[in-house]
C-alpha cells in the first residue's frame, strides 16, 4: 500500500512511517521496538571508523577528542571489540614495495620509530620562559576551548610523551603559573627529576608527571584530587603538555615514582642546586619538629599536638630551613622528640653543604636538652636555644650589647657568661635583662658572635614556625598522600601495668609510714598522763615496725618489675600501623619545590613591589593570572594578561624584564 493510506489508516505522518520502513528494511523487526536504557555515545559508523584508527596508531585520547567523549568510552569500546583488523597492501606493477599507508583524516603524520616528536627549545622545565605583561586593559576570559588533539604516541622502547606540545598558540588561565620555572631551570629540576624512573607509560612521561603535580601545588592545591578542579587543557599549556593527566593517571604515576625513589635524597639534592645558584647570606639555620594529626581508623603512633594540647594518633616532621625561610631538608616518621630526630636532619643538612660551611643551629626549648647539644657539636655545628626553666642566677654584672638589622641598631642588656652543662660541658650563657630584673636566658655554644646579634637571630626562630603555617595552608604539607600502611606487631615499649601497681602499693605503704611515725610525737605532745603515755607507747612502736616492714617488702617486690615492657607482652595481637613513606616524602619534595619556588619569586617581585605586608599574597594571586602562550621551535612566548592595579602591574613588567635579562 502506498505510504500515505497506511499513514492515514494508523494516524501517523508519512514521514514516521516512512522511517519504520527504513528501520525494517535495515535491522528487521528489532528496528520498530524502541530502544530502551542510554542512547549510545557512538554510532555504528563511529564505532568502525573508531577501529580503523586505532589499528592505525592513534591513541584512545586522540580517538576521544575526535568524537567528542571521555576516553573511557574509547577504552571500553577497544577492550569489547578490539581495533580493526590491518589488511597489508599488496604490490602492484605501478607502485613501489614499500608504501606508506594514507593517514586518516585530520591525523598528524606519525614520527618514524624511535623517533621523538619535535619539541621546542625550553620545553617544559629545560629553559626559562619568556613572560611580558599585556600592555592593554584586561580582556575578558576566553570561552572554554576545546581540548586539542593529541599527537601520535610513540611505540615502547622510544616514549618522550605523545602530549608533549610542538609548536602552536595556546590559551591559559594558569599562565602566571609559567612565572616560577626560571626557579625550576636554576635549581635544575629536569635533572634532578631524571633521576627517577615511574616504569612504562604510553602518554606521560615521568617529567611530565612531576611538573604537572609540582605546579598544581604551586597553585594551590591540597591534595593530587584536587588537580580535578583545574581546566586540563589550559593547565598543560602552563607545562608543557597538550593536556595534563587526569586524576587517575596522576595518582597512579606518581605512586609509581615514588615506590622506588628515594624522597631524603631528591630533596637534598634541590636544595644543594638552590643553596648553589642562590647563596645565604648568614650561615644560620632553623630546625623544628611539626607535628600532624591523623583522624583515620588505623592504629598509629601518637604524638602531642601543641595546638591541641593533647596526645592523639598522627605523624611527626622535622624540617630545617635558613635565614631567608626557605625549606633545605626534612625527615618524616613516627611521633618523637626534637632530641630524637634532630641528628638525622642534621646529618643531611651537613651533606648539602659540605664539611667545612659554618652552621648555626637555632630551634626551641624542645631541643634544649645536652644529647642534642653533643650531637650538634658531633656534626661540627654551633647552636643556640633557650635555658629550660627554671632560670639560674647570673654570676656577672649585665653590660650593654648591640648589633645592626634592617638598618636599625638593637641595643640590650645582657649577662654574658660560661656556664657548665650536665652532660655536655661548658657553654655559653646569655642572660637578657629589662628594668634591671632577668627575663630570658640563652644558652649557645658560639663564642664569637655578639649576645645582642645571638638574640636576635634566636628571636627570628618564628620564621619556621610562620613557614609551617603557610606551606600547610597553601601547598598541603599536613594533607594524607596516601591510605596505604603496612600492619604489623607492635614492638613498642608501653609502660608496665604491673610496675605502676607495685608503685602505688610502695606510695600507700610510704603514706603508712608516714602516718604511724606521726602518731608517736602527737602521742607524746598530747594530754595524757605518764602512765598512760608510757601503756600506749608499745603499741605506736609496733606500727611504726609494721609500716617499716611493709615499705621494705613493697620496694622489694618493685625491684626486679621494668618500667616498660613490649606490647605484645600484654597484648600478643596488638597491632600498629606505619605508614609507607615514601609517597608522602615525594609529595613533600614537589610541595617543597613549590614552596621555595614562590618564595623566590616572591622576593624579585617584591625589589619592585615594596610591600612587605602582602606581596606573598598578591604574587600567589599572579599565579593564576591568565595570559597567552606560543611555542614555537626556538622559544616559549607567554603574554600575561594586565592586572587592574596600576602598581601590581608596574611591578610585574619590571619582574618580566628581569626574567628576560637572564636567559
Amino acid at each position: 500500500q502506498p505510504i500515505k493510506v497506511v499513514a492515514a489508516l494508523f494516524g501517523l505522518t508519512a514521514t514516521y512511517v516512512s522511517m519504520l520502513r527504513s528501520r525494517a528494511r535495515a535491522e528487521g523487526s528489532t528496528g520498530l521496538v524502541r530502544r530502551l536504557g542510554r542512547p549510545p555515545k557512538l554510532s555504528g559508523r563511529q564505532v568502525l571508523q573508531a577501529r580503523e584508527w586505532a589499528s592505525a596508531g592513534w591513541t584512545q585520547q586522540a580517538i576521544a577528542d575526535k568524537f567528542g567523549v571521555a576516553r573511557s568510552v574509547i577504552s571500553e569500546l577497544l577492550a569489547r571489540v578490539g581495533p580493526a583488523p590491518v589488511q597489508q597492501l599488496l604490490p602492484s606493477a605501478t607502485q613501489p614495495t614499500e608504501q606508506p599507508t594514507e593517514q586518516p583524516t585530520g591525523q598528524p603524520t606519525e614520527q618514524p620509530t624511535g623517533q621523538p616528536t619535535e619539541e621546542p627549545t625550553g620545553q617544559a622545565m629545560g629553559e626559562p620562559v619568556v613572560a611580558e605583561p599585556e600592555s592593554g586593559p584586561v580582556p575578558a576570559e576566553p570561552a572554554e576551548p576545546a581540548e586539542p588533539a593529541e599527537p601520535v604516541g610513540q611505540v615502547a622502547g622510544a616514549f618522550t610523551g605523545s602530549s608533549r606540545i610542538g609548536s602552536g598558540t595556546y590559551p591559559c588561565r594558569y599562565a602566571g603559573a609559567m612565572l616560577l620555572h626560571p626557579y625550576l631551570h636554576r635549581v635544575g629540576a629536569e635533572a634532578i627529576f631524571a633521576t627517577l624512573a615511574g616504569g612504562p607509560a604510553r602518554r606521560y612521561d615521568d617529567l611530565a608527571v612531576l611538573t604537572t603535580a609540582a605546579v598544581g601545588f604551586a597553585l594551590g592545591i591540597d591534595t593530587v584530587e584536587g588537580s580535578k578542579h583545574l581546566r586540563r587543557s589550559e593547565a598543560g599549556a602552563a607545562v608543557g603538555l597538550a593536556i595534563v593527566p587526569e586524576l587517575k593517571t596522576l595518582r597512579t604515576r606518581l605512586g609509581a615514582l615514588a615506590d622506588g625513589a628515594d624522597p631524603l635524597g631528591l630533596q637534598r639534592a634541590f636544595a644543594a642546586a638552590m643553596l648553589t645558584a642562590d647563596p645565604a647570606a648568614d650561615p644560620v639555620y632553623f630546625v623544628d619538629d611539626h607535628f600532624v594529626p591523623y583522624s583515620g581508623a588505623q592504629p598509629v603512633g601518637k604524638g602531642w599536638n601543641t595546638k591541641r594540647r593533647h596526645a592523639q594518633p598522627g605523624r611527626d616532621d622535622t624540617l630545617v630551613i635558613d635565614a631567608r625561610g626557605r625549606a633545605v631538608v626534612f625527615g618524616s616518621g613516627e611521633p618523637s622528640g626534637l632530641v630524637s630526630t634532630l641528628p638525622a636532619v642534621l646529618t643531611q643538612l651537613r651533606e648539602v653543604l659540605g664539611p667545612d660551611p659554618a652552621i648555626l643551629l637555632g630551634f626551641d626549648r624542645g631541643g634544649a636538652y645536652p644529647s642534642a647539644f653533643r650531637a650538634c657539636r658531633d656534626a661540627g655545628a654551633d647552636w643556640v636555644t633557650y635555658r629550660r626553666a627554671p632560670l639560674v642566677k647570673a654570676t656577672v654584672t649585665p653590660r650593654r650589647s648591640w648589633t645592626v638589622r634592617d638598618g636599625k641598631r638593637i641595643s640590650v642588656m645582657l649577662a654574658d657568661e660560661i656556664v657548665e652543662l650536665k652532660g655536655y660541658g661548658s657553654a655559653r650563657q646569655l642572660t637578657l635583662f629589662d628594668n634591671d630584673l632577668p627575663v630570658l636566658q640563652i644558652l649557645t655554644s658560639d663564642l664569637t658572635a655578639t649576645g645582642a646579634s645571638l638574640l636576635c637571630w634566636l628571636r627570628a626562630r618564628w620564621r619556621i614556625e610562620n613557614m609551617f603555617k603557610y606551606a600547610a595552608a597553601h601547598n598541603g604539607i599536613d594533607t594524607l598522600a596516601d591510605y596505604l600502611m603496612d600492619l604489623g606487631a607492635d614492638t613498642r615499649k608501653v609502660s608496665n601495668p604491673a610496675r605502676v601497681a607495685a608503685r602505688k602499693i610502695v606510695a600507700a605503704a610510704e603514706a603508712d609510714l608516714v602516718a604511724a611515725e606521726r602518731a608517736l610525737p602527737q602521742l607524746l605532745a598530747g594530754s595524757g598522763s605518764p602512765k598512760q603515755m608510757n601503756a600506749a607507747l608499745p603499741k605506736v612502736h609496733k606500727q611504726i615496725q609494721i609500716a617499716s616492714r611493709a615499705l621494705e617488702h613493697a620496694k622489694t617486690a618493685l625491684r626486679p618489675i621494668p618500667a616498660k615492657v613490649l606490647a605484645t607482652d600484654l597484648d600478643p595481637h596488638a597491632q600498629r600501623a606505619r605508614p609507607r613513606l615514601e609517597r608522602r616524602g615525594l609529595q613533600m619534595v614537589l610541595r617543597l619545590l613549590a614552596f621555595n619556588a614562590e618564595a623566590w619569586l616572591a622576593e624579585h617581585f617584591n625589589a619592585y613591589l615594596a610591600d612587605p605586608n602582602e606581596y606573598r599574597a598578591i604574587l600567589r594571586h599572579l599565579l593564576h593570572l591568565g595570559g597567552q602562550v606560543d611555542y614555537t621551535n626556538t622559544a616559549i612566548t607567554v603574554t600575561l594578561d594586565r592586572p587592574d592595579s596600576p602598581r601590581v602591574a608596574r611591578a610585574l613588567k619590571l619582574l618580566a624584564q628581569e626574567l628576560n635579562a637572564t636567559p
